[in-house]
């Protein structure tokens, strides 16, 4: 008896919260969101592994990275990686920075009473190892775990830091195209009329220009910099989503609460930021994950063709221009294709678990 008791007594994970009073409290529709979307465990670890990763690249120096955590020498502590001190500070003959891929200086922090702490990967993505075993390319060994590239750059070193070059830039653009796209389609979808079909011939002829053509012109008069190939980016990215913002402004606005809003005497700036905007919401949210994985790929692309960033810059394009370009080096491309992949991956099942999360015709089961 008691067992049934007990059974029927307890909850089930879709009935409504109940608070200490005793009466049901039900979720907000941005908590019914969420558990719907940890539901689809697909998206849920892919945000997990994705930030993981993010997070992972953002301390790349205290990773990957060619000078010591910590060191002490001869009673002397050192900081290699926010000062370096000279050769001459370990034992050496010339009065220039420290290389500790150096067997001597190796050998100096061997001795007793010496001793260095190592970044997980001794390498940073601009080191170039003159001590090298091997002609480079190189494929993986125990110092590069996955190779150097034709210059003696360790391969590993690079996808991470070309890693975070990519999801900064993207999370830039998206932020940038988010802005310029919510107000546009804003201002169409809430005034209409000919204010809306004013940014609509705009919009045409905005978006029939031809943008591979300016960026190579851009690179061609200007010296190559993520900067100005963000500027150039975020003037063309914003189209797509202004016609969600308007679509969903153009249906909002006839609705019955924005009616009350105005008889109300609200503002139009108070009725577009605190009753529409939140209400259509919903487009901009899912469009994000999908935004930044073009973000990614237009980046990839315009380092492949040497348009992107300066030379020597770490990116996933570059890297893939290099393995077009060393066929025989096999590690260069395939590591590199794996990471964008993966990449790419984690961001359209996040889309595609928010696009089902926010989506109203889905009932909590």
């Amino acid at each position: 008896m008691s067992s049934s008791t007990d059974a029927i007594a307890a909850p089930s994970e879709a009935a409504p919260a109940v608070a200490a009073s005793g009466v049901a409290r039900s979720l907000s529709p941005s908590q019914r969101a969420w558990q719907r979307f940890r539901r689809n465990r697909l998206g849920f670890w892919s945000l997990v592994i994705f930030v993981t990763l993010f997070v992972i690249s953002l301390g790349a120096e205290l990773i990957s990275n060619d000078k010591p955590l910590l060191a002490r020498y001869n009673g002397q502590w050192f900081v290699p990686m926010w000062h370096n001190p000279p050769e001459t500070a370990f034992g050496g003959d010339f009065d220039t920075p420290t290389d500790y891929l150096d067997p001597f200086i190796q050998r100096q922090f061997e001795q007793p009473g010496n001793w260095v702490i190592y970044p997980l990967n001794r390498h940073h993505h601009t080191t170039l190892n003159y001590f090298a075993k091997e002609p480079h390319p190189a494929p993986p060994s125990r110092d590069n775990w996955l190779g150097t590239d034709d210059r003696g750059r360790d391969v590993a070193a690079r996808l991470l830091y070309g890693f975070r070059l990519s999801i900064l830039f993207a999370l830039a653009l998206t932020a940038i195209g988010v802005l310029l796209g919510v107000v546009a389609g804003a201002i169409q979808g809430f005034y209409g009329g000919k204010v809306d079909l004013a940014f609509q011939r705009f919009i045409e002829v905005w978006g029939s220009m031809p943008e591979l053509y300016l960026l190579i012109i851009f690179s061609a008069v200007f010296e190559p910099s993520v900067w100005i190939l963000l500027v150039l980016l975020s003037l063309f990215g914003w189209m797509g989503l202004s016609d969600y913002v308007r679509a969903e402004f153009l249906r909002n606005r006839q609705l019955d609460y924005v009616r009350a809003a105005r008889a109300m005497g609200l503002s139009n700036g108070q009725i577009i930021w605190r009753h529409i905007l939140p209400n259509s919401l919903t487009p901009v949210v899912t469009f994000l994950p999908f935004r930044m994985s073009a973000a990614i790929l237009a980046l990839t692309s315009l380092d492949f063709l040497g348009l992107g960033v300066p030379p020597g810059t770490p990116s996933l394009g570059e890297l893939l221009a290099q393995g077009k370009n060393n066929i025989d080096a096999w590690w260069i491309s395939l590591s590199t294709f794996a990471v964008l992949v993966i990449t790419l991956l984690l961001l359209t099942f996040m889309g595609d678990a928010l696009r089902d999360a926010l989506d109203p015709r889905k009932a909590d089961r």
